[in-house]
């Protein structure tokens, strides 16, 4: 006998044959109109460990509950399935609101961390609501396997909203940086343009300025400012042939 099915439960010998040490994946067992929902809680990301919970429902109707390798709390079963039910979908109801807040790229990813393990598990928890739907005719069964359908979507558009708000963060991060990148470059292109302006001026200075007798040391001002105005109009034409 195992640890998992509490000892106290009347289930078809079947089911504890059919456990192991261990709870295992979710999924449905019936058998002579007993049905044993094995369900796991609500995943959190930091903690690869799963928690059990296990609802027996009897030939009868009635409902019990359990935590795995714990004693039935004797609260009503069938209240505890629907507030289990209800946990995954307060889970998905918080994270779209995260991700309708979330900003940053770094945000989103521990988003996804957080949301990836949880519609896995809403996804197990419908094919197994699905299965026990299967087994035994129950209207409660349906409304609740109708509802984790809902919660499956409703995660998976998160998960959808999650990486459409990545791309779109990647995507304005790519036009700033284009931005930045043209910006950069018509500033560089200014530059060579002023360089290439004063650049015959400043050569032209510098031979001048050399302590070498060239025959203009004696030479009218207006030599100078001719000088001066030549180095300029050769300055331009330098500028034009750079900006083409």
């Amino acid at each position: 006998m195992n640890d998992v099915i509490p000892s106290d439960w009347k289930v078809p010998t079947r089911f504890r044959e059919r456990v192991g040490r261990t709870a295992g994946r979710q999924r449905a067992m019936a058998d002579s109109g007993h049905l044993l929902l094995i369900l796991h809680e609500v995943p959190v990301a930091s903690d690869a460990k799963r928690v059990a919970r296990l609802f027996w429902r009897q030939p009868s109707g009635q409902w019990s509950e359990a935590a795995e390798g714990k004693r039935p709390s004797g609260a009503d079963g069938l209240a505890a399935l629907r507030r289990h039910v209800e946990s995954f979908s307060a889970r998905a109801n918080a994270l779209d609101d995260e991700v309708d807040k979330a900003r940053t790229a770094d945000t989103l990813v521990a988003l996804l961390r957080e949301a990836t393990p949880v519609a896995r598990s809403a996804r197990h928890l419908t094919a197994a609501l699905q299965d026990a739907r299967t087994a035994v005719e129950d209207k409660d069964i349906i409304s609740l396997r109708d509802q984790c359908q809902e919660i499956e979507r409703a995660l998976e558009l998160v998960i959808a909203d999650a990486h459409l708000a990545m791309q779109h963060i990647e995507a304005k991060s790519a036009e700033a940086q284009a931005e930045f990148t043209r910006k950069a470059a018509e500033a560089q292109h200014r530059l060579n343009l002023l360089g290439a302006t004063f650049f015959p001026v400043t050569a032209v200075g510098a031979i001048l300025g050399m302590n070498l007798k060239s025959g203009m040391e004696s030479a009218p001002t207006w030599v100078f400012w001719c000088v001066v105005v030549g180095s300029f109009a050769l300055g331009m034409l330098v500028r034009g042939t750079v900006a083409r």
